[in-house]
């Protein structure tokens, strides 16, 4: 049934919208932006900064339109007076408890308090607020939280809300409110996973992630030290956005130059270990689909989900794939097949990720998979490097990473898009199943749908299967498969919305841009379409694949490869 519409004008400016539309959205249809702090699409949307007050007919004051719906003949005015006046005193009042360190805070300019301070005037010592000094939180290996930069909006804890997690929260009344969590315990001691959303939901510089920049510095500077770098899939498709090129355009020659210019001996593609994840995952499924093992089989290359399953649904354990993440397969492979075959001794190979993600962070830290990766820096903090460094990125000639570990399937590059896992392994599988099996796109899979089912079947196998990113969709899934409700095989999930692209180490992008595109979509385009210009679509058919098994491994799900390439996870009583 088609909406009914509403009319009205906006400066002035005739506006034609769906009955229940907010000014706010509405005014985007005539081309103006509203300023807003605590509004954020698709994460928050409480009213509660009263930066976006507006006049309209019919209404008593001023309203907030980003929660104020529109009415027929109704008369909206942004820019009075009275309008400007109300938004410069929520400035300075927010100012007067705001730690004004601008010059050092990671959002120098690229901060939204910032920008409005400065678009309105504001005088930022006009109120004096009380001074006391709130501890920050460096107690996690992935996130920072300084809450004398926080300006109360609450998206971080609408994030968190929305991740079906709830670690953190608003926490006394009145001009002492601040965010942490439960009884301000440290972060590390709380039901956190690790996910990021919180940073990259948060408009100042509050939240994050902690930084190793200095430690790959030191590294790069070392003698003693080999440096490698190797990126994730997703990363070619948001590196740009930091230097202002479109959402969505694919920067991986550029990435690659860059990189190679801030000093590492080599330069290396993720997408190598995605493949060979699948590789190992793959045949993982096909064991367990003909034996008694415990099904369905989750996919385990995010670790916020594997933090998820370990907290909250212990009884699940069985149920994840022992592979570890293409981040950790490759650290292993480095120091122990790299290094063999180059007579490096490992404790002189210091490994550097390239990341979507903070939980990543964490990841590298576990005991079980320690001596693997060094340093793990997200997407943001290869950008602060480069800039650092000196590089014109934008200037840069395209450049292809360093062999043996160059060349990579589509299957790996879609590795950063929700469905992307599921997609790649179901290709490898069923060539698996059956050699003549010749479908390469599973298009029910794809897409940033929260939850996507589909049924295949392969040499007289019924495969079912389940994709979910966002936690709260993985809760909805789990809760499915315990009551019987729902039967897979097969199920991928990631912790972030819309997968790695959307990951909690991206690039921060203003305010104007993230409710104005569609990050999911852009970004998961890029990867998509260098998937199928691919000539290599298929994880088996990687010829660096064939040197790896023929060389070292054997086979897929050999004793060595499960050595190596395989983990365990354990529960964890904290909730």
């Amino acid at each position: 049934m088609q909406a009914k519409m509403v009319n009205l004008k906006i400066n002035n400016i005739s506006v034609s919208v769906p009955e229940g539309t907010t000014i706010l959205e509405a005014a985007r249809k005539a081309h103006i932006e509203i300023p807003t702090l605590c509004y954020l699409k698709d994460v928050s949307c409480v009213g509660s900064c009263r930066m976006c007050l507006v006049e309209a007919t019919g209404a008593r004051g001023l309203v907030a339109a980003c929660v104020y719906p529109v009415s027929e003949g109704m008369e909206v005015r942004t820019n009075t007076e009275k309008c400007r006046q109300s938004r410069k005193m929520t400035l300075e009042l927010i100012l007067s408890k705001h730690k004004k360190k601008c010059l050092s805070c990671e959002r120098n300019h690229n901060c939204e308090l910032q920008k409005l301070s400065l678009g309105y005037s504001v005088d930022e010592d006009r109120f004096k607020g009380e001074d006391f000094v709130l501890p920050i939180d460096t107690s996690t290996p992935y996130v920072v939280r300084d809450n004398d930069k926080c300006i109360n909006c609450m998206r971080c804890v609408a994030a968190c809300q929305k991740q079906h997690i709830n670690a953190i929260g608003p926490i006394g009344r009145g001009f002492h409110v601040h965010i942490g969590s439960a009884f301000d315990m440290p972060l590390s001691e709380s039901v956190c996973v690790g996910c990021g959303q919180c940073i990259v939901a948060c408009p100042v510089g509050a939240l994050s992630e902690n930084s190793t920049i200095e430690d790959v510095w030191k590294a790069l500077s070392d003698p003693s030290k080999q440096v490698v770098f190797f990126t994730a899939p997703s990363v070619r498709a948001t590196l740009g956005e930091a230097f202002d090129m479109p959402v969505g355009t694919n920067v991986e020659g550029k990435m690659v130059a860059a990189i190679r210019r801030l000093g590492p001996e080599h330069v290396f593609n993720m997408d190598v270990t995605a493949d060979l994840t699948i590789m190992e995952e793959a045949s993982e499924l096909i064991n367990r689909i003909k034996t008694d093992k415990p099904m369905p089989m989750f996919t385990s290359c995010c670790p916020a989900w594997i933090k998820f399953v370990e907290q909250r649904h212990p009884e699940m354990i069985p149920h994840l794939s022992t592979c570890k993440s293409p981040q950790q397969m490759f650290g292993a492979l480095l120091k122990s097949y790299w290094c063999e075959k180059n007579g490096i001794d490992p404790k002189n190979l210091y490994v550097v990720s390239v990341i979507p993600c903070t939980a990543k962070k964490y990841e590298c830290t576990r005991e079980e998979m320690k001596d693997d990766v060094d340093a793990a820096i997200t997407t943001r903090e290869l950008a602060r490097m480069i800039k650092t460094a000196g590089i014109k990125f934008a200037e840069l000639p395209d450049e292809e990473f360093d062999n043996p570990f160059a060349t990579a399937t589509g299957g790996g590059t879609i590795f950063g898009a929700t469905g992307g896992v599921m997609e790649a392994a179901l290709r490898t599988a069923a060539h698996m199943l059956d050699g003549s099996f010749e479908v390469l796109d599973f298009f029910a899979v794809r897409g940033t749908n929260p939850i996507k089912e589909a049924t295949y079947l392969v040499a007289g196998n019924t495969i079912r299967v389940a994709v979910a990113s966002g936690l709260a969709n993985a809760e909805t899934i789990i809760r499915q498969i315990e009551s019987g409700e729902k039967k897979y095989d097969f199920v991928e999930i990631m912790a972030c919305p819309g997968g790695c692209v959307n990951g909690g180490g991206q690039p921060t992008l203003s305010d104007s841009v993230r409710n104005n595109v569609e990050l999911k979509e852009t970004r998961a385009k890029a990867l998509y379409t260098s998937d199928t210009k691919n000539a290599l679509r298929r994880s088996s058919d990687s010829p660096v694949m064939d040197v790896i098994y023929n060389d070292y491994f054997g086979f897929p799900n050999s004793h060595k490869a499960h050595e190596i390439l395989h983990t365990h996870y354990h529960a964890d009583k904290r909730i």
